[in-house]
């Protein structure tokens, strides 16, 4: 159906997949259009069916989810990507959002909050737990700055100030009487002067400055 959230689910427990394929499919704004197993295979299917959301474990064989992550951040741009898994250390989290996902969840997430953080996730928005957003703050803090980030523009500050705050593009055109295309166009610039491939990636930059209130 036009306009359904198209997700693609990977992970190697099959109970779990097919489980979360159930939940994904009985909602009306979304459908699950392939399952994977391992690392490969979600790659493959990401290429081929260029879903919406992601949904990815880090655990898997033949290529992990980080790895897997990476691929598909740089290969398939119109495709998010959600982890989902029952690691929650910030040695594992942290690389993950590096490499250009969009969120990450624990496994023990309830299903309304899934269901939620899809949605958000699909329209570019950051999912990140507040139990671990403000460690990954401060692990953060202490990597090189980039020279790139004095080149922003103020109205480009403005509005990476307004993504760290939560704010969707269509409320950030309306804060400033902008266009969404407008403000889409100052993402694209913010993030390649910022060196991030993610909403994510640009407000753990925004709090690291101090730019906003972490």
């Amino acid at each position: 159906m036009a306009g359904q959230i198209r997700v693609l689910l990977a992970d190697d427990h099959v109970v779990l997949r097919e489980a979360m394929a159930e939940l994904v499919d009985h909602q009306p704004d979304m459908t699950v259009v392939g399952q994977a197993g391992s690392g490969e295979e979600t790659i493959a299917q990401a290429e081929a069916l260029r879903p919406d959301v992601v949904i990815m474990d880090i655990a898997m064989p033949r290529l992990d989810g980080l790895a897997a992550t990476r691929r598909i951040v740089a290969g398939c741009p119109g495709s998010r990507v959600l982890v989902l898994t029952a690691h929650e250390d910030m040695e594992h989290v942290i690389p993950l959002l590096q490499a250009g996902a969009t969120g990450y969840l624990p496994k023990t997430v309830g299903l309304n909050e899934l269901l939620d953080a899809i949605r958000a996730t699909s329209r570019g928005e950051s999912v990140i737990p507040p139990s671990v957003a403000s460690v990954v703050v401060r692990h953060l803090a202490g990597e090189t700055k980039s020279a790139a980030e004095e080149e922003l523009t103020p109205r480009e500050r403005e509005v990476l100030c307004l993504v760290a705050q939560g704010l969707t593009n269509y409320q950030i055109a309306r804060r400033l009487c902008l266009s969404t295309r407008t403000v889409e166009a100052h993402l694209t610039h913010i993030y390649a002067k910022l060196g991030v491939r993610s909403r994510t990636e640009a407000a753990l930059l925004a709090q690291r400055k101090g730019w906003i209130e972490t």
